[in-house]
């Protein structure tokens, strides 16, 4: 038996709104604001959320000066298609692409995240 539920992935990140919004528009899926906290929701219950931290200091990938501390990976259809989608979101394609079968994106707050085939 579990013994929590419905976990929430949480980024630290200085507008909490701003990186709500890139997301909220890559996954399709609503944001609900607070003061300094934001957190979109998919209609079958998964949630991440998004906190304002003062001094926030990006991850540096592949090094470590800065650890990454944690990134998504989503699963897409089609590469081509969905890196011209979260680029025009505001994404940046990372220079370092280990692998074929994904690429290696950083969000507008300098988080890495991955769109993946599967």
């Amino acid at each position: 038996m579990a013994i929590a539920r419905f976990p929430t992935i949480v980024l630290d990140c200085p507008d909490p709104a701003a990186l709500a919004k890139f997301y909220g528009e890559m996954l399709d899926w609503k944001a609900e604001p607070s003061e300094d906290w934001v957190d979109i929701k998919a209609d079958y219950g998964q949630c991440i959320s998004f906190q304002r931290v003062e001094n926030y200091r990006a991850p540096v990938w592949p090094e470590q000066e800065v650890p990454q501390q944690m990134h998504l990976d989503v699963v897409v259809d089609d590469l081509d298609t969905a890196e011209a989608a979260v680029v025009a979101l505001g994404a940046t394609r990372h220079p370092h692409q280990p692998g074929t079968t994904f690429r290696v994106f950083l969000d507008p707050a300098g988080h890495p995240f991955c769109l993946c085939l599967s």
